[in-house]
């Protein structure tokens, strides 16, 4: 009897294991097809960033950077931020703008998560709205690799956009 009780949780056992793999299985096909979809489409996943409802996404194309559904025109972008627990740890300034901006884009209210929790986000301002880009406290090291693959994205394109300004002759 107590051989038949044994076979029986282990049964259940590996049965639950097989139903959580499974699921895995599912929610890797569904991001991989939506992954495709966005190449498909031109643009290119930047950072897959977690969220308590499962994953938000930046990517980017030649005109647009996209967090989640909202569209960011890299033409546009003025400054970009990395912030650590709301405050300011690196910034870039488009060189085409002028820098009366710089010192006033602290605009996000910090919410205190307690010190073992580091916040990082990264802070996208254009010339008509700010964009907070929540790159998450998850673990030592995991957001700060988020917000810095972000940062160094919008950077790279704010200083080739900067750069073929500069070397391109006015009509």
């Amino acid at each position: 009897m107590r051989d038949f009780i044994a076979g029986l949780i282990a049964l259940g056992l590996f049965l639950f294991a097989l139903g959580l793999v499974s699921t895995l299985r599912f929610h890797q096909r569904t991001r991989e097809r939506e992954r495709r979809k966005l190449e498909e489409a031109g643009r290119t996943v930047l950072a897959e960033v977690p969220h308590r409802e499962g994953l938000t996404l930046f990517v980017a194309n030649d005109t647009h950077f996209y967090w989640g559904d909202t569209a960011i025109p890299q033409a546009r972008i003025k400054l970009v931020r990395v912030l650590i627990n709301g405050t300011p740890l690196a910034s870039y300034q488009a060189r085409r703008y002028p820098s009366g901006d710089a010192d006033n884009s602290d605009s996000f209210t910090d919410r205190p998560e307690g010190i073992a929790h580091d916040r990082w986000d990264v802070l996208i301002r254009t010339d008509t709205t700010d964009i907070l880009v929540e790159c998450g406290s998850i673990r030592e090291r995991v957001s700060q690799e988020l917000a810095r693959r972000v940062f160094d994205s919008v950077r790279a394109d704010m200083d080739r956009r900067d750069v073929s300004e500069t070397t391109t002759p006015a009509p």
